[in-house]
């Protein structure tokens, strides 16, 4: 049985759970850090960042990098403890490509989306419930920033400044940074711009680099942890380590007729040396219809072969309006030292990386319109000796995708 708040009880025959994930906020409880977790807090972002001049971004994934590219007339202090931007996807490199798009004066035409989408009949019209500030709204999709304008009280483009190798070591409201006498910096013109800011703001964050910076609002885009808190309770369920519950490789829990699919879950199987679990809406999507057909197979008394798309780690999406794709292990996670990188970078238009182990590809990651990707994913998944070719296989003059055909 499912006993729910309201006191109502329903029987099923197999449950699956599809609860998502929680956002891992900075600061808990604090009005001014705002974590941005569904729909309802997108558009919540939306309304303060209209009456804003700065805010601050604490986050290095994949909201972060999407927000402080769309935000306009709002200058951004971006704040990352790692030493380049967009580490959860790229190496050093790949980041350096990308930093340039942030300085440019003019907003480029968005990118053609050629993926899949879906809308809400009616939708417009109606008016939506907001989830109460405690409860979880429709998850954020791929497309969750089109329909908002993310447009701050400037007339400017983009504004953006990187504090690197840092975290957020203190918050301090406005009253008690003026009793504490401290100062705050402006907006770095220049690198080492160090002049104090004699602009009062309703909050003030304290970098573990020693900096302060005053701000109209905080965003923690930190990462998420599985919403799993609603179901422990009288429940003995396998939890893995990075507090998922564990599912088995047809999606069952340790529990009889539950499985999960999605953020909330912890693949327990034993994957394919190319394929990694990622907190990503398109490894939820895959992983809802692969449990869907698991539990219906289950029902019919029928086996089924693990899902395809757990053969290979794939993910498409769009960053500084370049669309960029991940295959396999694609930073070598997992492979030690024991790899060997080949890079192709064209200025402003592509850049392509190949992660090569014992002459056999591993990952790649295509940032532009490369064309690459279909036969990139047909030589990861078939392991072919790749040694012979060397570097011409980024060879721009050479066609790659026509030789493996």
């Amino acid at each position: 049985k499912i006993f729910t708040e309201d006191g109502k009880e329903y029987m099923y025959e197999k449950l699956c759970l599809c609860a998502g994930a929680k956002p891992k906020l900075i600061f808990e409880g604090n009005p001014y850090v705002l974590g941005i977790r569904d729909t309802d807090s997108a558009q919540a972002f939306q309304k303060n960042l209209a009456q804003s001049e700065r805010i601050v971004v604490v986050g290095n994934g994949g909201i972060a990098l999407e927000l402080v590219y769309e935000i306009q007339g709002c200058e951004v202090i971006w704040a990352i403890k790692d030493k380049a931007i967009g580490n959860t996807f790229f190496d050093a490199g790949a980041a350096e490509f990308l930093i340039p798009k942030l300085a440019a004066e003019k907003r480029e035409t968005p990118i053609e989306c050629k993926r899949t989408k879906y809308t809400m009949e009616g939708s417009e019209e109606k008016e939506r419930p907001i989830a109460a500030s405690d409860k979880l709204g429709s998850a954020l999709g791929p497309d969750w920033h089109e329909g908002l304008c993310l447009k701050g009280t400037k007339e400017f483009s983009h504004k953006v400044h990187i504090e690197i190798l840092c975290e957020v070591k203190k918050i301090h409201l406005q009253q008690e940074f003026i009793q504490l006498q401290r100062t705050s910096l402006t907006f770095p013109k220049e690198e080492r711009n160090v002049e104090p800011d004699e602009v009062l703001w309703p909050v003030y964050v304290e970098l573990t680099n020693g900096k302060i910076y005053g701000c109209n609002f905080i965003v923690s885009a930190t990462g998420v942890v599985p919403n799993v808190k609603p179901f422990l309770d009288g429940n003995n369920f396998a939890v893995g380590e990075d507090g998922g519950l564990e599912v088995d490789k047809h999606m069952h829990t340790s529990l009889p007729d539950i499985y999960a699919a999605g953020d909330i879950c912890t693949a327990a199987w034993d994957p394919s040396p190319v394929w990694h679990q990622m907190r990503l809406w398109t490894q939820a999507r895959q992983m809802g219809w692969y449990a869907a057909k698991c539990m219906a197979a289950d029902t019919l008394g029928e086996s089924i072969d693990m899902d395809f798309s757990f053969e290979l780690f794939a993910h498409v999406t769009k960053f500084f309006n370049y669309k960029v794709v991940v295959l396999g292990k694609y930073n070598a996670q997992g492979l030690g030292s024991d790899h060997e990188l080949m890079l192709r970078c064209t200025k402003g238009r592509e850049y392509v990386k190949v992660v090569m182990q014992n002459g056999r590809m591993m990952g790649a990651v295509l940032i532009g319109e490369t064309d690459l990707e279909e036969t990139f994913e047909n030589l990861i998944l078939n392991q072919m000796d790749l040694s012979a070719y060397g570097e011409d296989l980024l060879n721009p003059d050479i066609d790659i995708e026509d030789y493996f055909d």
